[in-house]
């Protein structure tokens, strides 16, 4: 098999374990296997994909009540952020995209890792959420990225560990359905990527299952801390893959 085939089966291998654990960082563990051998544009729709297919495995598998209230307002968000996400994606500097998220990432999440008692997040009310979700849109828009700082911002408010799930595997999971349509529409999606499709969509349906399975079985303490290491571990693969490129351009 090619080796380019070899690169996409091993990062939906990981990337869907870590999606079923955590419900989202698909595309953040896909990337950080992916962008050594698969190009920016390509991989970004590869994400979406597989993002979208392993959060239809994790629902499944993973049932969770959400409360529509919740949700809403990071829907209509993402709903308006995704159709900017796609118009951004040809022309995006992937390098700088992923040297400011892999920052963010890097610096913050491990204050929350150690600051056990920050307190929750309360202002800004769904006008909060929904611009949360507008971000996430945009980012699911150039390459699937659609958890990551709702997933964040969702730690920031203290929702306890099923409500997080529901919150962010619905949202991926609507935000990344319209993406894929995006791309269709957009000619983004073309036809010499279904072969990696069918690479990829068998490799990845045991881990997220194994990965799915195994959240039932952890704390809210344990998860938030998977959550926030997983966040981090996302930083530092996106600024390692970001900075030499940078530098060697320079």
């Amino acid at each position: 098999m090619d080796p380019v085939l070899w690169s996409i089966a091993l990062g939906a291998v990981l990337a869907g374990f870590v999606q079923g654990l955590s419900g989202f960082a698909f595309s953040m563990v896909a990337m950080s296997v992916w962008a050594w051998t698969v190009e920016p544009q390509l991989a970004a729709v590869l994400a979406v994909f597989g993002g979208l297919t392993g959060q239809v495995i994790a629902a499944l598998s993973v049932r969770r009540a959400y409360d529509l209230g919740t949700l809403l307002p990071f829907l209509l968000g993402g709903v308006v952020g995704i159709p900017l996400g796609v118009m951004l994606l040809p022309s995006l500097d992937a390098r700088l995209f992923k040297l400011g998220l892999g920052t963010l990432l890097v610096l913050w999440c491990p204050v929350m890792l150690f600051a056990r008692r920050l307190p929750p997040i309360r202002a800004g009310g769904r006008l909060a959420d929904g611009v949360v979700g507008l971000i996430g849109g945009v980012m699911g828009g150039v390459g699937g990225f659609t958890g990551v700082v709702p997933t964040l911002w969702c730690s920031l408010r203290g929702l306890g560990k099923d409500t997080q799930r529901g919150v962010i595997q619905n949202f991926n999971l609507a935000t990344l359905a319209v993406t894929m349509a995006a791309y269709a529409a957009t000619g983004t999606l073309t036809a010499r990527m279904l072969p990696m499709f069918a690479v990829m969509a068998p490799a990845m349906v045991i881990p997220t299952i194994l990965g799915a399975r195994l959240y039932i079985g952890i704390t809210e303490a344990a998860f938030r801390r998977i959550v926030l290491v997983l966040l981090t571990a996302s930083g530092v693969a996106l600024l390692s893959s970001a900075v030499p490129a940078l530098l060697g351009r320079a």
